[in-house]
């Protein structure tokens, strides 16, 4: 199958690349190297990628409507993943009009260049956010009430939307998967558990927000690359899936449990909770389970030992461990 991948130099979108390499795919990686964290560590990812087999890079904004169209016109894509976006909860607080123009604008422009490209299947990265502090748990695609608590939860909403309504008057076969805290090695360096261990391994104190009863649904980022190939080969109109492990740990624990993987103390630095923030993340994965035949398999405590793993040689290699 020929697929474009858009963010594919980044985190998820590079083990995502890798397996469809191993499963022997044409790819095409659409990403601008942007600075919201260090594009070497792009670059390296990128690398990793190149080490699996050969792979097209297109570096181009997404939101650059002749640029992507210039790709499109290059070579005829059977499918998009579409990972490309800006991330981030509380950087979305602070440029929410970056957030619309990347997350919003972009999956739009995306999405004409599929239509007029008759793509065979456009794959979209949700998040959990798009739930928003609900009283019912676990999350539910069934879930009609959706109130999204920070501008990057509403434009994921938004793109799921436009993703409907280029299904509905287009036939554009979607799937759209929601993505809930996923982690492992090569993560970003803003995100808690990378953050953490890096603290950790330095002696400096990391930032414990609230009273550490917040939960989030840690998915380890093999099990969210199984979910999105499995959304590549599945045959439907429009649909949505969660992606998660369906077992939320709390702030403390995964605090002791990266202790316990590292093999050192955490310092705290105890601080109010953050405006945006949910109480809790927690997926119900029964559709996807049905549906896609979705089984999370990695255990925290394995997904944070190998992660754990990652973080100490990148840190020894950069000297700082």
């Amino acid at each position: 199958m020929r697929i474009l991948v858009t963010g594919g130099a980044g985190f998820i979108g590079s083990h995502l690349c890798e397996r469809l390499l191993r499963e022997g795919h044409e790819l095409t990686i659409l990403d601008d190297l942007n600075s919201f964290y260090s594009p070497q560590l792009k670059q390296d990812n990128l690398a990793e990628v190149r080490r699996r087999g050969a792979v097209r890079f297109v570096e181009a904004d997404i939101c650059d409507e002749a640029a992507v169209a210039g790709v499109f016109q290059d070579e005829r894509f059977e499918a998009v993943v579409h990972l490309a976006a800006r991330a981030g909860v509380r950087p979305s607080l602070e440029d929410p009009l970056l957030y619309e123009r990347v997350n919003v604008r972009g999956t739009l422009v995306l999405l004409e260049q599929a239509r007029r490209g008759s793509v065979e299947k456009f794959v979209f990265a949700s998040s959990s956010s798009v739930y928003g502090a609900t009283n019912a748990v676990p999350f539910s695609e069934a879930d009609n009430l959706l109130l999204p608590l920070s501008p990057y939860a509403a434009t994921k909403l938004a793109g799921e939307k436009l993703c409907y309504t280029y299904s509905h008057l287009y036939g554009l076969p979607v799937v759209c998967l929601r993505f809930f805290t996923v982690y492992g090695p090569r993560q970003r360096p803003d995100l808690a558990i990378r953050k953490f261990s890096e603290a950790i391994l330095a002696g400096r104190p990391i930032p414990f927000f609230g009273d550490g009863t917040s939960a989030r649904d840690y998915t380890f980022v093999s099990d969210t690359v199984s979910g999105i190939v499995a959304a590549l080969g599945y045959a439907t109109r429009y649909d949505i899936f969660n992606l998660g492990n369906s077992s939320p740990v709390t702030l403390a624990d995964l605090v002791q449990a990266i202790e316990e993987a590292l093999g050192r103390k955490a310092v705290l630095n105890r601080l109010p909770d953050q405006p945006g923030d949910v109480p809790i993340t927690f997926a119900d994965n029964s559709r996807a389970g049905r549906e896609l035949g979705y089984r999370p398999r990695t255990s925290l405590k394995e997904g944070l030992r190998q992660t754990a793993d990652w973080v100490q040689r990148t840190c020894a290699a950069a000297g700082q461990a």
